[in-house]
């Protein structure tokens, strides 16, 4: 599918947050575009790398990136660019971070502590960003009044419930951002 040539304006949105929180799948569910994705089995390299004990059941893992597109309107397309989870793959974070405008930081609430290094990586190259707190079966939905304390986050910075694997769900999440993004930028 190719861009529209009327689009006159394109943004780029990175969708950053920890090992396993599902930022692929957050861009799979978005993407009017087959999305690129960069995943790679994991395998017994991994071991002493990735803690897979929170999510026992995952296979792959995104070595690179992934990027998908979604048009607003006729005028306004979003590139949304996916960082690899891993703190191994952070020098990456720097060239992807390059002419975002902003980032949608996904969390696994009972996974809180492994999202810090993540929010200092957006706070490090001036992001602004939004929370989602992915849901995943199986587990408590938690206040998002308390994510917001537990993450000691600035009062603006909005969180939003989502389940990633929903396009209207992941939609709300990132619309979020975007407004977020609009009423700093008005």
């Amino acid at each position: 599918m190719y861009l529209d040539p009327d689009v006159s304006h394109a943004v780029k949105i990175l969708i950053v947050g920890h090992f396993g929180v599902g930022k692929t799948t957050c861009i799979g569910a978005l993407s009017e575009i087959e999305p690129l994705r960069t995943e790679e089995e994991i395998t017994e390299a991994s071991v002493g790398f990735d803690d897979l004990s929170g999510t026992p059941n995952k296979t792959t893992t995104t070595v690179a990136m992934d990027f998908g597109r979604l048009s607003l309107s006729d005028s306004l397309v979003l590139y949304l660019f996916g960082t690899p989870g891993q703190e191994r793959f952070k020098e990456m974070w720097e060239e992807l971070s390059r002419g975002a405008l902003g980032a949608l930081v996904l969390v696994d609430p009972e996974r809180l502590e492994e999202s810090f290094p993540v929010l200092d990586l957006v706070e490090r190259f001036g992001l602004t960003y939004a929370i989602g707190v992915n849901r995943f079966d199986g587990t408590a939905d938690y206040p998002l009044e308390e994510v917001h304390e537990a993450l000691n986050l600035s009062p603006d910075t909005p969180v939003v419930g989502c389940d990633v694997r929903d396009e209207e769900s992941a939609g709300q999440a990132l619309i979020t951002l975007v407004e977020h993004l609009m009423t700093l930028l008005a």
